[in-house]
């Protein structure tokens, strides 16, 4: 069993201690740095920032070779038993090897690994009414952590997708069926949009997209209305809502379209009745995880990869000759299509209306910052 171990704090800890006690937590090479010893850094709890400088991760005693490189994030909040059953299912079949329904192989470099249960995630949670998380679980299908809710009215669970922050025991509620009329009269029957933000833009709680206030980080952001969820649901990621078109004169104002940038820049059209959750995507260091070892990679469901140049000539086009040649070739795919950056592959006409702004695409230069 891997035993963590604790960086040394200080001498005097030391001597004060009888046995020696190995280390769970090592801090980041990456620390805020603050001029003044009084200064306190504030960040808000419901929606940390996916740059930010300080954080932890667990490392090991290089006991095995595997080891001596395995970091991992600090997750002590994670359920340790099995999943709720009713709501997994075995994942079996020569699907979890790459293959379509005909055998072939259409996603190269998978097979093998452990044994998985998938879990099923409600998307839409249209379900009203307020519901209580029970726990906060891993899921080895996804990045994210899943949070099992219950239903204070019906006591049916369900699996979502949990926001940062999100902990056993608290409260979440969608309003994707409309405003509770408990919620109406507490602000005097008269809805307005502050006192609704106030009262319903809490961390899990799942709105129609023109609820949701101006500048509010969200994620399980849908795209039309009935529909899941499709953006902003991996760990860590999450859109920021950044204006709403309206239509109608100013007595009657009704908003059509909203519009939410995405981390990787692009802004594009959302419907007005299209789901999001408030907050930020759980899990949002898992992008400094390290393995430590390629049998952790196989035990993930992930077969090698083969570069094109170590290959045959009749295997790949960069295979083949003597030495490291690649046959004086550009770099090509093992079909043989191009590629590296220059080669564009989206269609000129009939481009993708609800994109409002594409991301930026350096396409094999280097990108200036100004």
């Amino acid at each position: 069993m891997l035993q963590p171990r604790i960086q040394s704090i200080c001498r005097q800890c030391l001597i004060s201690t009888a046995r020696r006690t190995y280390a769970t937590v090592v801090e980041s090479p990456i620390r805020a740095s603050t001029t003044t010893s009084d200064a306190v850094a504030y960040t808000p709890a419901s929606a940390p920032m996916r740059k930010q400088t300080g954080f932890e991760m667990r490392t090991y005693k290089p006991r095995t070779p595997g080891v001596r490189h395995l970091r991992r994030p600090i997750n002590d909040h994670l359920w340790k038993g099995k999943p709720y059953a009713k709501l997994t299912f075995a994942k079996v079949g020569h699907g979890k090897g790459g293959r379509n329904n005909s055998g072939r192989v259409v996603m190269r470099h998978r097979g093998g690994g452990h044994r998985r249960r998938i879990r099923t995630v409600d998307y839409i949670r249209s379900t009203p009414g307020k519901h209580i998380v029970e726990r906060i679980e891993y899921d080895p299908n996804r990045s994210a952590h899943l949070a099992l809710i219950e239903s204070i009215k019906t006591k049916e669970k369900s699996y979502i997708i949990a926001a940062e922050g999100m902990r056993a025991g608290d409260t979440v509620e969608s309003f994707l069926s409309g405003v509770p009329k408990d919620l109406l009269a507490s602000m005097g029957g008269v809805m307005d949009p502050g006192m609704l933000a106030a009262k319903t833009a809490f961390r899990g709680n799942c709105l129609p997209m023109h609820m949701v206030p101006l500048g509010t980080q969200i994620y399980n952001v849908g795209s039309t209305a009935g529909k899941g969820a499709v953006f902003c649901r991996s760990a860590g990621t999450y859109a920021t809502v950044i204006a709403k078109e309206e239509t109608g004169g100013e007595t009657k104002k009704k908003v059509k379209v909203v519009m939410v940038r995405l981390q990787s820049g692009e802004v594009r059209k959302v419907d007005k009745d299209a789901c999001a959750t408030i907050g930020v995507s759980s899990n949002p260091h898992w992008q400094f995880r390290q393995l430590g070892k390629a049998g952790r990679s196989r035990w993930l469901n992930i077969r090698p990869t083969v570069r094109g140049l170590a290959m045959n000539a009749s295997d790949h086009p960069h295979g083949g000759g003597r030495g490291k040649s690649k046959g004086n070739v550009h770099p090509v795919s093992i079909w043989g299509t191009p590629a590296k950056g220059g080669f564009k592959t989206r269609r000129k006409r009939n481009p993708n209306k609800y994109v409002v702004k594409e991301r930026v695409r350096n396409q094999g230069k280097r990108r200036r910052d100004n």
